[in-house]
């Protein structure tokens, strides 16, 4: 019964696209001073990922039950169907924001003052779709900080490098929020509930998404030449360039059957083999190799 409770929670925060989230702040956290970060900083930094994702994900679902309750495609979630209670989520996201606090207070002295420019957005962002298209764009900031603020929290200052990286976070996250919101259009329309697919059309919305990927990839390539950075970098970005590429290929606006593969697989494919290039750079240069 127990394990059945914690199944029910790790589904509710869709804790199995963590994938997605994670290798963000990993960019940020390796590249910060050129090196593999000590196991605790990692723990720590590892440990408020999941806490304020937990949280955000927690909150999305507490304030969009009555939307979830209404739309056939998220009707089954545990809130609507009655899984779970409101009271025990609350509580859930508590604990949630706990665990980031007490990780934040364990990492750089100047996390303890910055932390709540994190968690403002996550509150924030799920009201958006109420009044606004560029919602999108404020869940691409939410995971946007991700990789600033592993970047502080290793260097304990700020400087305009995390924010490049935090900048194609957020287009590739913004690009891939418009793909998920397609399968919503409709309802959205009935709703009144604003998105890029509801208020400008299947089209537009993967035009717009082109232009955010191809912008993620520039901005990428910049943190690069900005850090000195070397070939395993860039093969890194010319790849994610390349899949990213591919994702906006497969979908039509007269065919959306593979949504749910650009969206789910492809995107942690592409976070997990940037980081991985990313971690071969930093090590091969503190070994010399490069």
């Amino acid at each position: 019964m127990a394990f059945n409770k914690i199944g029910t929670y790790l589904e509710m925060i869709k804790f199995q696209h963590s994938i997605f989230a994670l290798p963000f702040a990993y960019l940020g956290a390796f590249l910060a001073e050129m090196r593999v970060p000590d196991f605790l900083t990692l723990f720590w930094i590892t440990l408020a990922m999941v806490g304020a994702r937990s949280f955000a994900m927690a909150m999305n679902r507490l304030i969009d039950r009555e939307i979830d309750r209404r739309n056939p495609r998220t009707a089954e979630r545990a809130l609507p169907k009655g899984h779970l209670s409101i009271s025990s989520v609350v509580v859930f996201s508590l604990i949630s924001l706990t665990v980031f606090l007490i990780a934040v207070y364990n990492l750089a002295p100047v996390c303890r003052y910055l932390w709540p420019f994190v968690v403002i957005p996550f509150v924030v962002y799920p009201y958006t779709k109420r009044f606004t298209w560029l919602s999108h764009f404020v869940l691409g900031l939410c995971l946007g900080l991700a990789p600033i603020g592993a970047w502080i929290a290793i260097t304990n200052s700020i400087t305009i490098e995390p924010f490049l990286l935090g900048a194609a976070v957020l287009c590739w996250v913004a690009g891939f929020d418009i793909f998920y919101a397609i399968q919503d259009m409709d309802f959205d329309q009935k709703h009144r509930l604003y998105s890029i697919p509801a208020n400008f059309g299947i089209r537009t919305s993967l035009v717009l998404t082109k232009f955010l990927h191809f912008t993620a990839i520039l901005f990428l390539a910049w943190t690069g030449v900005r850090l000195d950075l070397g070939i395993f970098y860039f093969i890194g970005v010319f790849i994610a360039g390349v899949l990213l590429a591919y994702e906006n290929s497969i979908i039509k606006p007269n065919d959306l059957s593979k949504l749910n593969m650009a969206f789910f697989t492809m995107n942690g494919v592409i976070s997990m083999l940037m980081f991985c290039f990313v971690a071969i750079e930093v090590i091969f240069r503190r070994t010399g190799i490069v």
